[in-house]
């Protein structure tokens, strides 16, 4: 049996970021099925300029996203809030693979968005804002995936989430959603 591959976007730039570690609690829950890769390089990112986007010249860390985005069966997003939006280097990510216009690498990816944040609603407005950018990129958004942990700052600071058993049992649902949009996609 091959493994679906899920390219996990982090939208912090900690190393030790609370997002970064909810990512890593959903490498580790994955079923055997699914290989979740968390891609390292959204730092390393020029910011989307279409003069630098050009056959031959793309800067490698954009090309190399692109690559691992066409590559996998599906997107995953974890994003923090940044001042009530996602950050810059989602935002940037998202922009990159939305070209070429109309056959970017999100086109018709099914792509789910989730996360935590310091504030009492965990990060929701910054996952609908990524939500509606990839869904305008043309991904194939799954809107009934929905994580957002609140608190993440003073919950997850002795407690990593892979231990938190609230967070491990809202993680699993991702895998149904993720799994049904693929088999969707692949029949499609």
């Amino acid at each position: 049996m091959s493994k679906n591959t899920v390219l996990t976007l982090v939208g912090s730039l900690r190393a030790d970021s609370t997002n970064r570690k909810l990512a890593e609690a959903i490498q580790l829950n994955a079923p055997e099925d699914l290989d979740i890769v968390i891609h390292e390089s959204l730092g390393n990112i020029p910011f989307y300029n279409e003069d630098i986007d050009v056959e031959g010249q793309v800067p490698e860390a954009a090309a190399a996203l692109r690559a691992a985005a066409n590559a996998a069966d599906a997107l995953l997003l974890v994003t923090p809030e940044h001042n009530g939006t996602m950050p810059a280097s989602l935002k940037n990510a998202i922009d990159w693979l939305s070209r070429p216009f109309g056959a970017g690498a999100l086109v018709g990816k099914p792509t789910a968005v989730v996360g935590t944040a310091f504030g009492q609603f965990g990060g929701v407005w910054a996952q609908d804002e990524a939500r509606k950018a990839v869904g305008i990129a043309g991904a194939k958004v799954l809107e009934d995936v929905k994580l957002a942990v609140p608190g993440s700052m003073v919950r997850f600071a002795e407690t990593h989430p892979k231990d938190d058993a609230e967070v491990v049992e809202q993680i699993k649902g991702i895998f149904d959603s993720l799994a049904s949009a693929e088999q969707a996609t692949a029949a499609a």
